[in-house]
């Protein structure tokens, strides 16, 4: 009897062996990706996901030795690209580079979501971290500090109108936050992506808006559009001369964006691993880190379960600030 068992314990190992042997093997023998990646942003080109997007990917492909395609898929606050992402076959070739509004905001806004973020994605890692600049145009509203555009639009109820990449974005939350809590009499105008900077540069219908730092700062160091505040915490290291919302009379304002690799539930560990662990390499490179910088974003790479603690929590802290400022989506 006990050499039976014996036996029959030394076949069950052996078949453990052989099926982890097997796995590897196969897992060898795939290589992936073995065939073009597809990145889906839920925002127009041009915008700051799309940038962060094609930053990674144009290095991810060199990495991978496939072609990375850039998908811009708008709409609904980035609902329309992370749905697709989420009922997509979760085998790593259909990715979406997600922001704070699809991935931690949106579940606060919209009545009826296509997905649930905490939920039915695979979280891969954080990318890239950004405060949101408050940019106002010179020529329509000619302050020179914080202190005096709160004066202007105070002395002046319902006379200026923000812009926003869309309602429920970020950007919108940020506006309707400041509203909250200095109590200013202004009107939203959403956008779909980029498209509220255009008219911001106009100055006629939009006056001012909060904008990650990639897509204005450019603009800012013309002097086409005036930098006046910093949304995060602490200020940002690409505009070190502007202060915090925060410092300037509104102590605990905090609305900064970020953007992150996302797929869909249920990716392998193997594949899921190691397009982390080559985002966390691409981004350590000292090159890599300038253009990130440059564009006015700070890079940053989080494990597959960081990112998915990190999501949980700003998808708390964000509910919180739904709530405070009673912000809706159109």
């Amino acid at each position: 009897m006990f050499k039976a068992f014996g036996m029959r314990t030394f076949a069950v190992v052996a078949g453990a062996l052989a099926l982890a042997l097997w796995t590897q093997a196969t897992w060898a023998q795939t290589a992936w990706p073995d065939r073009p990646v597809t990145i889906v942003v839920g925002f127009t080109p041009g915008g700051t996901t799309d940038i962060i997007a094609r930053l990674l990917g144009k290095e991810l492909s060199k990495s991978w030795n496939q072609p990375i395609i850039v998908e811009n898929r708008p709409g609904a606050g980035g609902n329309i690209g992370g749905a697709a992402v989420a009922k997509a076959k979760p085998d790593g070739y259909t990715l979406f580079m997600g922001s704070t509004g699809p991935l931690a905001v949106n579940s606060s806004l919209y009545k009826k979501m296509p997905f649930n973020q905490l939920v039915d994605f695979t979280p891969i890692s954080l990318v890239a971290d950004g405060p949101n600049i408050l940019v106002v145009n010179p020529k329509a509203m000619p302050v020179a500090n914080f202190g005096e555009f709160i004066k202007l639009v105070k002395a002046n109820p319902g006379k200026y109108f923000f812009g926003s990449t869309g309602s429920g974005t970020a950007s919108h939350l940020a506006g309707e936050l400041l509203k909250t809590e200095a109590g200013l009499d202004i009107t939203h105008v959403p956008y779909k992506g980029a498209g509220a900077l255009t008219d911001v540069l106009a100055g006629e219908s939009v006056h001012f808006m909060f904008a990650t730092a990639p897509s204005v700062i450019q603009l800012v160091r013309s002097g086409k559009l005036k930098a006046i505040a910093i949304s995060s915490e602490k200020r940002s290291a690409t505009l070190p001369d502007v202060p915090t919302v925060a410092e300037s009379g509104y102590p605990g304002f905090s609305a900064s964006s970020w953007f992150g690799l996302v797929g869909p539930k249920g990716m392998s560990p193997e594949v899921t691993n190691k397009i982390y662990r080559d985002i966390a390499r691409i981004l350590k490179d000292k090159e890599m880190h300038e253009r990130f910088v440059q564009q006015g974003a700070d890079p940053v790479a989080s494990s597959p379960e960081q990112f998915g603690a990190y999501m949980r929590s700003e998808t708390e802290k964000w509910a919180r600030i739904v709530k405070i400022s009673h912000a809706q989506v159109d």
